[in-house]
């Protein structure tokens, strides 16, 4: 309990201000130059996305994609738009970087149910909405356990699990897994920029 209600909290902003001032903002400002250069547009891009309790807010992340379009002004198709920089940031993960910042205003946390669309907000059971109970994070236990290999529904459950079973051993294991899988560049990421059928409340 007190981990949940205090720890976590304390943790994260521990973590994300001395990665942020040491390690995050130096690699920011080299991948910012050469998103800037490859991009030929800014390098850092916000979505809304859905926080705890249905919360909106906007998350960061770099950008990996150009702004072209065609003759009638609609953006190119995802992988007409990816540049080499990009696709190699989101291979990485690095793009989930300046997310950092979230954590430390307090939108995100380090570990959680990754932040999903406004527009799946109506969309969700009574179950799966439990995810929103806690703040959303830059990895978490569905993340570790298949990402993009696994349904909508397996995803909500491993979210759902993650709220039960939230603790600071379970925190530990995840960011643990996670590094493991960034560094074997499996599930948590995909250089591909096509992504996987969007949730329509049934899938």
């Amino acid at each position: 309990m007190f981990y949940s209600l205090i720890g976590k909290r304390f943790i994260d902003i521990v973590i994300s201000f001395t990665a942020l001032l040491i390690f995050v903002i130096p690699l920011m400002l080299i991948f910012t130059l050469l998103l800037i250069f490859n991009n030929g547009a800014g390098a850092i891009y916000t979505q809304v996305r859905t926080g705890k309790k249905g919360r909106l807010f906007r998350i960061i992340k770099f950008k990996t994609m150009t702004d072209d379009k065609d003759a009638f002004g609609k953006l190119l198709p995802d992988e007409q738009r990816i540049t080499k920089v990009g696709r190699f940031v989101r291979a990485t993960s690095l793009d989930e970087l300046p997310q950092l910042i979230n954590v430390l205003m307090g939108d995100m946390s380090l570990v959680g149910p990754r932040p999903l669309l406004e527009k799946y907000l109506p969309l969700y059971s009574q179950e799966q909405f439990r995810r929103f109970l806690v703040r959303p994070g830059i990895t978490g236990w569905a993340q570790v356990n298949g990402r993009n290999n696994i349904s909508w529904k397996e995803k909500f459950e491993f979210d759902v699990w993650y709220v039960d079973n939230l603790s600071l051993l379970i925190d530990i294991k995840i960011i643990f897994q996670t590094v493991v899988k960034v560094l074997q560049r499996k599930d948590i990421t995909s250089a591909d920029p096509k992504t996987f059928a969007p949730f329509n409340g049934r899938n």
